[in-house]
């Protein structure tokens, strides 16, 4: 399967080049509001700031005009004030980009039957994921989701960041990047897990949800040294382990460099998770004018690579004549 067969039709490209003018109307005339919202509502600020201040100094000691305490609470104030009211200025461009995202994304991806976009929710596949394939984690954030059917089998794709700790400094990330739930060809019975090897905390955790697991070598020595295979039924994962999914990760190893992708199966759930930082589905700044060629083509191509490379690993577990 190829990733040029995802892409759609000339029709289809016609018919999103259409919407695309209608929103760049609409992108235009808001831009152009925020242009004068930001400075307007900002200024207002520091002049009624300035004005305060001045006054102030009418009353204070010489010594501390402008650097009274007064003063200083004063400017924390309109400090706070003025984040408040820029980010009610930008308030109708960010509303735009994301009511723009609901209507656009199903027409990019119109040739996904049963196509279904939500943004920020918990993806419904996202509990039947074993847990031994990302670790502990306390946090997660769920990005851009789309679901639909493609090539006879169902799927939901969703971005995924999942971490341990709340503060930023702290944050101990196990899994971020793109997660592709499918229907497996052929029902996997029990868990099957493909995860990369990990130390220290993200391994001391994933260690836990893992205790009831065995781990099975698949032979490879670049792959045992990379990966951890783990299951709950040796005899069935065994011949899965040395053969299919040993041969997928290898060639998933040549298709996704950075970090190793990760594979496993739940029952009739398979999934396969790809770590990158890269927003896939992220439309530009209001302030920049939408191209198909630049925006919208490059998503469509990676969504077509991400769901030739489910295809492919949907056949690990298949008889031979499927």
């Amino acid at each position: 399967m190829e990733t040029a067969d995802f892409m759609p039709d000339a029709a289809a490209i016609a018919a999103i080049k259409k919407d695309i003018e209608i929103h760049e109307a609409k992108r235009a005339s808001v831009a152009r509001a925020a242009k004068w919202r930001v400075p307007l509502f900002v200024g207002l600020v520091v002049v009624f700031v300035a004005l305060i201040a001045w006054l102030f100094n009418k009353v204070a000691d010489p010594n501390e005009q402008w650097f009274s305490t007064p003063h200083v609470f004063l400017y924390v104030i309109g400090f706070v004030v003025a984040i408040v009211l820029y980010f009610r200025a930008i308030r109708p461009a960010a509303r735009l980009q994301q009511s723009f995202r609901q209507t656009l994304m199903p027409i990019i991806f119109g040739f996904i039957g049963d196509m279904r976009y939500q943004h920020d929710v918990t993806p419904h596949s996202f509990d039947r994921l074993p847990r031994e394939t990302v670790g502990g984690f306390t946090m997660s954030r769920f990005d851009d989701i789309i679901s639909g059917r493609y090539d006879g089998f169902a799927f939901e794709l969703y971005e995924a960041d999942l971490w341990d700790g709340g503060a930023t400094k702290n944050k101990a990330t196990t899994f971020k990047g793109v997660v592709v739930a499918f229907e497996t060809i052929e029902p996997f019975p029990g868990i099957l897990v493909a995860a990369r090897r990990a130390s220290g905390v993200i391994g001391f955790f994933r260690g836990m949800f893992a205790a009831k697991m065995q781990e099975l070598p698949s032979g490879v020595p670049e792959l045992d040294d990379a990966y951890e295979f783990r299951t709950n039924n040796v005899e069935a994962a065994r011949p899965l382990v040395t053969g299919r999914l040993a041969q997928a990760l290898k060639w998933l190893g040549e298709a996704w460099p950075d970090e190793p992708a990760r594979v496993a199966l739940n029952g009739s759930d398979g999934f396969l998770l790809l770590p990158q930082p890269k927003n896939f589905f992220e439309l530009p700044d209001i302030s920049v004018p939408l191209d198909y060629a630049s925006h919208v083509a490059p998503m469509i191509s990676d969504l077509g690579a991400m769901l030739a490379t489910a295809a492919l690993v949907r056949k690990i577990g298949a008889k031979d004549e499927a």
